[in-house]
Parts: C-alpha cells; sequence; structure tokens
C-alpha cells in the first residue's frame, strides 16, 4: 500500500461566480489528482468554499441575506460549476463547520500554551455611525507623505507614491462604507509570534523538492528580512468564528480559512470509513497543496508555522501556478473577457477549456494566456484532427465492413509499438511534475502515428484484395486509440469515458496505454466525440459575458462629491530644477507580496540600476512593463518602507489605482537622458 496522498486546490472565496481564471487551478489540480490514482496510487482531493470575513459579512448584509444564507447560495453554485467542468473532488465542504471551528479553535490553543500567541493593544479606526472598527481596506483618506498628499487611498498603502503607513497616519479618514470620519480607539489583539519560527521556517522552505525554485528564491527575501508577527484577531462585527473566552472577537479569516483543507479531511474520513490520523498526523503523509502566486506568503510560513506549532503533518510540496491573461491582457469586463464558469458553460464545450489549460500549463509559477484564437485554433487541430479524429476514422470502418469486430495484430506494426511505448515514460514523469503541456505534445504525437499508420495503410484500399490484412490494419488503429483515450484520461475524462464505451473496455489505467492486445474483439457503435469549436459561438461568449457582468453589477454608489484640490503654492524657476527627472528602462517587475497595490520595478537610470516601488498594480501586469522607458525622480530621497527600499518615483497620472496610466516615451531614449 503506498502513502497516502491529499491534494488541495486554495478554497473559493464564497462571495462570487467561479470564473475562467480560478478554472486554472482546479483543472490543474484535477488532472494531477486523476493521473495519481490512474497509476495506482492512494490520492484524495480536498476542497471547501471560503466562508469568513468582513467582506461575505457585509455583502450579506447589503443583500438582505443572512451570512449563512449568502455564503449557502454560492457553495451550491460553486459545485454545481466545478462538476460541470469534469472536476472531482473526494469531497467538497464549508469553512463554517463546526470541524472548521474545533481545529481553528486547537491550533490557536497549542500555540498559546507554547507562548505563541501574545495580546498587544492595536490602535484603530472606528466608525461611530457603522458602530465598527474599520479593516485596512474599509477606510479612505489622504496619503501623509509630504511629497504625495494624493486623496481617495486605502487605510495601508498608497497607491500613486507606493508608500505604507499605519491606517491612523491617513489624513481626512473616512469610512468606506458610510464616508463618515472615524475615531481612533483602542483594541486588544491577538498576535501569532511567526519570528519563533524563523529557523525552522528557513530549514522547510529549503527542503529539496518542496517548493519551485523560483518560490523559494522569493521567500528567502522575506526570511532575510526578518519575519514580523502575525495578527489573528477581529473585531466583530465579523462572520467568522469568537475566539474561545472572548465575546467581541473573532480569528481571522486567514488563521482558519487554511484549516479547511484539515475539517474538509475529518469529513471526508468519517464518511469514508478512513483514518484521519493517516493524514495529518502522519509524517508519511504526502500532502500538496496546489496554489496561485497572490497567496504564497500565507502557504509557505503562516501555514506550515501554524501546523508545526499544533503539531500536524507539514505540506510535502507547495505547488504555484501563475494568473491567467485573455489574449495578452488582464480579464476585462469591459471587452466581455471575464469570463464567469456558467457563461461559458452556456456556449462551449468544458473539455476545449480543460484540453487547451492542460497544453499551456507547464509547472512553473507563470501566468498562462488564454488566447481565443489560439484556443480555437489549437482545439481543432489537436484535439479534434488528430486526438478524437483517429477514433472516428477507425471505429465507424470496422462498424461497416468487419461486423463491429476486430482481428489479429500484424507483426509488421511491432516497431510502431515500440515507438510509442517509448515515449510513455516521458507522458507519466511529465504528468508527475505537473508539465501538463509536455505530456499533451507526447499525446498528440502518438495520436499522429496512428492517424499516419492508418491512412498510409489505406484499409478500404487494401480490403478490396485482403480483408484480412484490411482487419489486422483497424486493429492496430483501435489499439492506438485505447492507448490515447488511456494517456488523455487525467485531462480529458469524459472524452476516456466515451472511447471506453465505444471499444467496450472496462475503465482504462495508466498502464492500459502500453497494452497493445485489442484483438479478437468486438466494438460497439461509434458515437460523435467532440464537435468543432464554432467562432461563433466564441463571439457570443464574449457578447453574453459582457451583458451578464453589467447585469450583475450593482449600481454604482451615489457619487461622493469631493472639493477640489487647490494648486500648490507657486515655486521659483530654481526651486524646480532641483527635481531631476530621467529617462529609466524598465528592466524587471514583480508583484509585492502583502500588497495589493505595489509592483516592484527595477530600472536603469543610465548610470546605475535602482528599485522603485509604485502603487500600479491595479492597472499593471509586471510583464506589462518590462522594455518600458517612463520618467522617474532620480534625486528623491530614498524611503525606507515595510517592504524594502524605494530609490525613487514613478510619474504617472490618474484618478485611482485602478485607472493609471504611466508616463512613458514611444520612439526609444537614452537612459539616464534628462527629462526637461
Amino acid at each position: 500500500m503506498t502513502d497516502p496522498i491529499l491534494i488541495t486546490s486554495a478554497l473559493p472565496y464564497a462571495n462570487g461566480s467561479i470564473h475562467l481564471g480560478h478554472l486554472v487551478e482546479y483543472i490543474q489540480t484535477d488532472i494531477f489528482v486523476r493521473f495519481l490514482k490512474m497509476t495506482g496510487r492512494d490520492a484524495v482531493y480536498m476542497c471547501a468554499d471560503d466562508t469568513h470575513g468582513t467582506p461575505i459579512e457585509i455583502n450579506a448584509q447589503r443583500a438582505g441575506m443572512s451570512p449563512e444564507d449568502f455564503i449557502g447560495q454560492y457553495y451550491i453554485e460553486h459545485q454545481r460549476d466545478f462538476a460541470a467542468f469534469h472536476i472531482a473532488f473526494d469531497c467538497y465542504y464549508s469553512t463554517n463547520s463546526p470541524e472548521n471551528r474545533r481545529h481553528a479553535e486547537y491550533i490557536f490553543e497549542r500555540l498559546r500554551q507554547q507562548g505563541h500567541i501574545v495580546t498587544r493593544p492595536v490602535a484603530q479606526y472606528y466608525c461611530e455611525h457603522d458602530a465598527r472598527f474599520l479593516p485596512d481596506r474599509f477606510i479612505r483618506g489622504t496619503c501623509p507623505n509630504p511629497a504625495c498628499r494624493a486623496t481617495d487611498q486605502y487605510g495601508d498603502v498608497c497607491e500613486v507614491c507606493g508608500g505604507t503607513y499605519n491606517p491612523t497616519d491617513l489624513q481626512d479618514p473616512r469610512c468606506a462604507l458610510c464616508c463618515t470620519p472615524p475615531v481612533i480607539r483602542e483594541s486588544v489583539h491577538y498576535f501569532f509570534t511567526l519570528s519563533a519560527y524563523e529557523t525552522f521556517l528557513h530549514d522547510w522552505v529549503h527542503t529539496p523538492g518542496r517548493l519551485q525554485p523560483e518560490v523559494q528564491h522569493f521567500l528567502d527575501t522575506w526570511l532575510k528580512e526578518g519575519l514580523r508577527d502575525w495578527d489573528v484577531s477581529r473585531d466583530g462585527p465579523y462572520f467568522g468564528f469568537k475566539i474561545p473566552g472572548e465575546e467581541n472577537k473573532y480569528f481571522y479569516v486567514w488563521l482558519d480559512a487554511p484549516v479547511g483543507y484539515i475539517a474538509t479531511t475529518e469529513k471526508f474520513c468519517r464518511d469514508s470509513g478512513r483514518d484521519f490520523d493517516a493524514y495529518w498526523h502522519n509524517p508519511q503523509a504526502q500532502i500538496y497543496h496546489v496554489i496561485g502566486k497572490d497567496i504564497v506568503y500565507f502557504h509557505t510560513l503562516f501555514w506550515p508555522a501554524m501546523l508545526h506549532g499544533a503539531g500536524y503533518t507539514l505540506p510535502s510540496k507547495v505547488l504555484v501556478h501563475g494568473f491567467l491573461t485573455v489574449n495578452g491582457e488582464k480579464m476585462s469586463k469591459t471587452r466581455g473577457t471575464f469570463i464567469n464558469a456558467r457563461t461559458y458553460l452556456d456556449h462551449l464545450d468544458p473539455q476545449y477549456l480543460r484540453y487547451y489549460y492542460a497544453a499551456k500549463i507547464n509547472g512553473k509559477p507563470e501566468d498562462l494566456d488564454l488566447n481565443l484564437d489560439d484556443f480555437q485554433q489549437r482545439v481543432d487541430a489537436e484535439l479534434i484532427n488528430k486526438i478524437a479524429n483517429l477514433v472516428s476514422r477507425v471505429v465507424p470502418f470496422v462498424n461497416r465492413q468487419f461486423d463491429n469486430r476486430l482481428g489479429q495484430l500484424d507483426a509488421t506494426v511491432q516497431p510502431l509499438i515500440d515507438d510509442i511505448r517509448s515515449r510513455l515514460p516521458r507522458i507519466r514523469d511529465s504528468y508527475e511534475l505537473l508539465e501538463c503541456n509536455r505530456a499533451v505534445q507526447e499525446i498528440v504525437a502518438i495520436a499522429d502515428i496512428g492517424n499516419k499508420y492508418f491512412q498510409d495503410a489505406a484499409p478500404w484500399e487494401v480490403i478490396k484484395h485482403d480483408r484480412q490484412a484490411a482487419q489486422a490494419i483497424c486493429t492496430f488503429g483501435a489499439n492506438c486509440c485505447r492507448t490515447v483515450a488511456a494517456l488523455i484520461k487525467p485531462v480529458l475524462p469524459r472524452y476516456a469515458a466515451d472511447v471506453e464505451s465505444i471499444l467496450g473496455l472496462a475503465p482504462l489505467t495508466f498502464d492500459d496505454a502500453a497494452r497493445f492486445d485489442l484483438q479478437d474483439h468486438t466494438v460497439n457503435a461509434f458515437q460523435r466525440l467532440v464537435e468543432r469549436v464554432d467562432p461563433k459561438k466564441i463571439a457570443a461568449l464574449l457578447a453574453a459575458s459582457a451583458a451578464s457582468l453589467e447585469a450583475q453589477s450593482p449600481p454604482p454608489a451615489p457619487a461622493r462629491q469631493v472639493a477640489i484640490e487647490p494648486l500648490a503654492p507657486q515655486i521659483t524657476y530654481d526651486e524646480f530644477a532641483k527635481v531631476d527627472l530621467r529617462v529609466a528602462t524598465v528592466l524587471h517587475a514583480e508583484a509585492v507580496q502583502g500588497a495589493d497595490k505595489l509592483l516592484r520595478l527595477r530600472v536603469d537610470i543610465g548610470s546605475e540600476q535602482r528599485t522603485i516601488f509604485a502603487g500600479i498594480s491595479q492597472s499593471y501586469r509586471p510583464e506589462e512593463l518590462i522594455g518600458k522607458q517612463v520618467i522617474v525622480v532620480a534625486n528623491l530621497q530614498p524611503r525606507t518602507m515595510r517592504f524594502g527600499v524605494s530609490e525613487g518615483m514613478l510619474l504617472a497620472a490618474g484618478p485611482d489605482s485602478a485607472d493609471v496610466v504611466v508616463a512613458e516615451f514611444g520612439p526609444a531614449r537614452q537612459p539616464g537622458e534628462q527629462v526637461r
């Protein structure tokens, strides 16, 4: 018996519908789990709705629903949409469960007993109108940076200058819910002393095979800078679990959300008669988390530290993927490319998306682009013309000419069988590494071998003079159909099931791909497997997506009247001349973990390279900036921020972080050239 394998995807937030960006992760994980099961491994797939937090509490109130009813509607919808994309969880649960509460309380108490939960007073803004403490995201105001003073900024970071600060540093603060000025009140919060686990985390992060090299390198930066203690409590009103012994304090959602992996496993074990301890109290168990790169910090620092302190099994691997772009850009509501799962299903076959994603997933934390032209061409050229085409040529011929009966293989096909078998270890290794694209390439190549042989052998001609030889040609073709179906089954389980039915086979395992013993066998009538992609349906999908999102969008809040800021006092030419503006080429750009709006840029200003933090991540993806020539303030005094030292300022314009345009040059300029 192999060691048990537990695989999870990140828990979708019960605050909205599943969209195509989410599905990158769940399809990737489902392919991996199906492959492991097909190879005889004892693998199970756990997931749940993430149900707690201020946004759910507030949005439920706005919808006139209880939080329980609000998350309940998404629980049903999420499971429906996942199932429609053939994603097969062994258990799908909710973090708002008694199991989740019990494990969260147990972990919290174990950490507190070890002295790793401490309390500290925290000064926070409090809205007297809404009678609630305000999290960072629910405070707006003016940036406290004297050189910036941008209005309408969040309570933790300025989207214009990139500066970070405490919410109480904001000028002219207001509640984001009612726009009234808040007051400062002190509240005692609970903190997890993550810094006590630095040595453990360093060793865990650097365990060979645990993380992708890119992720390990990213975490080294955080470890070198030192880990800060983590606030794990929130004041009510708040939808979540109360901290034991407290009346109005709750576990922060990021404490109990990953505990959902444990709680879901407990429910699965109870329902299936399995041993819970074989997973979460067994050092031999293998636990894999598949996540997006935006939540790396939580899953590779906070989470393993919590598990270690509480005595649970540690993750064996954390597999990180990138984001989804559509036609090379962020998903856009205005372009109709912010596509919900249900809208897609109303127009296109889910097998298309599973195949296309698999053909692009490379096992690295890189973004995946859904190019809709490439989508149509690749599905038609590979899935339809090669993989499905082999079955649609071989089986109908056998149905018509040989009364559904296969014959014997001819010895002359042995070199082709050897060629096909030589590819199987590469396909297995590719699936193991989540390099689905390499597996798909090899599977398409095997389908090519079968199609070429059938075309060149021309059984429709051979049958005129040798029925047995023609039947042998079809027999090899049918064996190739079985091989391809077995290999593509993790990606296309419904397609494989249809081929199993047509060929009259039991459910295929991965080992069946190497078998070429389908002889003197009766097949069933052919049935259509997959249709070509209709470009009109893609156009209809985009139109419907734009229309549905517009219909679903809540009515805009009444415009808040903001006094136009007066012009700053005049300065002399000599004073302005002190500002040194330079042309800079962006060499590298990356998101800043823990900051929703910051990008870390590495720029060349001719004489040297510098790091600049800019609050533009809601308007630009990092890769969009690389190579751009921008304008920077080159003689601004370096500023130490929470995420590092910023050595300049980027020039940009826009009303808020979601609509910022960076000033850049069209014709190329020399880095370091002065801007006059």
